[in-house]
């Protein structure tokens, strides 16, 4: 899952990036509206976590630009102020849901994994495919009743596969989801993963699609 940080306060700012990339997300972390603005038209990020008090441009007329543009991105609002007016404006300006500053990472881990599997359309608890189990909150799969010793990647591969059922996933667009700019990736790490998916679940787990993509394998050839 690769996220995308708006907020101006340093501390805060590297706090939350460093915190979620420990947790084996994809973050990048930008402090003005520009960036921001500039990184969305780029890369497919799951969410945003943006912080209302920002130079310039508020997050709040940002957030109002990006949904009359159409975008659909989940956004959690982070902002310092408590009051009900802020938090209704935040809400009626396209916001999926607000913090109130200071917040805990694994508060905010949590409402990141709810507003994506809400926007996938999958809100349950287990996302089941065949004889394999993930629980996206752990991370954790299973192959038919036995847990699965996956890496952080490979548990994110999966879970993208899984969250798209029924699409052809380029080559570019799991890479952007994998990996922020500030982690270094080798030319051959995505086909690596997918190896790896392949031989400790099925080799048919994963179909390829040669000069196009990926897609998940039908569950009834994963037997």
């Amino acid at each position: 899952m690769r996220i995308l940080i708006v907020e101006d306060a340093p501390m805060l700012g590297d706090g939350l990036r460093r915190g979620l990339q420990l947790l084996d997300y994809a973050v990048d972390w930008f402090s003005t509206g520009t960036e921001a603005d500039h990184a969305l038209g780029v890369v497919h990020y799951d969410a945003v976590v943006l912080d209302l008090g920002l130079p310039g441009e508020d997050g709040m007329s940002l957030l109002a630009r990006w949904r009359a543009r159409g975008s659909r991105i989940p956004v959690i609002v982070l902002t310092a102020r408590d009051a009900i007016d802020s938090r209704i404006g935040g809400l009626d300006a396209g916001a999926d849901d607000y913090l109130v500053k200071p917040i805990a990472l694994d508060e905010l881990a949590a409402r990141l994994r709810a507003v994506t599997r809400r926007a996938a359309g999958l809100s349950s608890p287990v996302w089941k495919h065949g004889a394999l189990e993930f629980h996206p909150a752990a991370r954790q799969a299973y192959w038919q009743g036995k847990p699965l010793e996956l890496t952080s990647r490979e548990a994110m591969l999966l879970e993208l596969l899984l969250a798209h059922p029924n699409r052809l996933l380029t080559r570019d667009f799991l890479r952007d989801k994998l990996y922020d700019w500030q982690g270094g990736v080798e030319s051959n790490a995505l086909e690596v993963h997918i190896h790896h998916l392949r031989r400790k679940i099925h080799p048919k787990i994963v179909r390829t699609f040669r000069g196009a993509g990926y897609t998940l394998g039908a569950a009834e050839d994963c037997t």
